[in-house]
C-alpha cells in the first residue's frame, strides 16, 4: 500500500486557505482515481483507497490539525509496515516557493514546517519524499512583510493567484501519479522542471537561385 498524505486543518473554515494546499491535490486525486470509493476514518485521517498505475494506494488527510500530523501518519507506516523512502509521499504547502511552483525532493529538513516537524519526530527520521507546493505571494516566495505568518498561511489565495494555484495542484497530481507509476526520481525530474519555452519555428531556406552559365 502506497500512502499519499496531505497535509492541512480539518473544517470549512480551513478549506481554500494556503496551507490546505497538500489537501487540495490529495482531494484531486481523490475525484480523478476514487470516484464512488467511500471516505473512510482511519489512522486520525480521512483515508480513501485508490489504484493508481495498478498500485493501492491509500489517500490520507489527517484530522489531527497540521501540528499532529505526525500521530496520523505513524499510524498508518506501522499499520502496513510501509518503507517511508518508498511507500509514503507527504504534500505539503510552502511558504518559501511562490505560488504556482512545485518541488519534489527525497526527503531534508522540515523548513520550520509544523505538519513535517511533527511526521519527522513521529518517524523518527526524515527522508521521506515531500511534494512541496508553493504558496508564496512574493515573486519568489514568502510573504508580505507587513503580515504574521501564522495569518498569512490560514489566509485565502487572491483571485489573481488562482490560476497559478490551479496549475500547481494539477502538476502536483501529475508528479504523484509519476511517483506512483515510475519511482522518485522520474517524479522529481518531471516536478522539478521548469516552465517548458516554446522553441521558435526554423528559419525558412532562402530560394535556391537560378544558376548562371557562360553565355547566357
Amino acid at each position: 500500500m502506497k500512502l499519499i498524505v496531505g497535509l492541512g486543518n480539518p473544517g470549512t473554515q480551513y478549506s481554500k486557505t494556503r496551507h490546505n494546499a497538500g489537501f487540495m491535490v490529495v482531494d484531486r486525486l481523490a475525484e480523478k482515481h476514487g470516484r464512488g470509493e467511500p471516505v473512510r476514518a482511519r489512522f486520525q485521517a480521512a483515508t480513501t483507497e485508490v489504484n493508481i498505475s495498478g498500485e493501492k494506494c491509500l489517500l490520507m488527510k489527517p484530522t489531527t490539525y497540521m501540528n499532529r500530523s505526525g500521530q496520523s501518519v505513524g499510524e498508518a507506516v506501522r499499520f502496513f509496515k510501509s518503507d517511508p523512502v518508498v511507500d509514503v509521499i507527504v504534500v505539503v504547502d510552502d511558504l518559501y516557493l511562490p505560488t504556482g511552483a512545485v518541488r519534489l525532493r527525497p526527503g531534508g529538513g522540515t523548513g520550520g514546517h509544523n505538519g513535517l516537524e511533527s511526521i519527522s519526530q513521529l518517524l523518527a527520521r526524515d527522508d521521506y519524499p515531500r511534494l512541496r507546493v508553493g504558496v508564496g505571494q512574493l515573486p519568489g516566495g514568502g510573504k508580505p512583510a507587513f503580515i504574521d505568518q501564522a495569518d498569512f498561511v490560514l489566509s485565502r489565495f487572491t483571485e489573481e493567484e488562482e490560476p497559478l494555484l490551479k496549475g500547481a495542484i494539477d502538476k502536483g497530481v501529475a508528479s504523484v501519479e509519476t511517483f506512483i507509476a515510475r519511482g522518485l526520481a522520474h517524479a522529481m525530474n518531471f516536478a522539478n522542471a521548469g516552465p517548458q519555452r516554446e522553441r521558435p519555428p526554423p528559419k525558412a531556406a532562402p530560394p535556391e537561385q537560378p544558376r548562371q552559365t557562360e553565355g547566357t
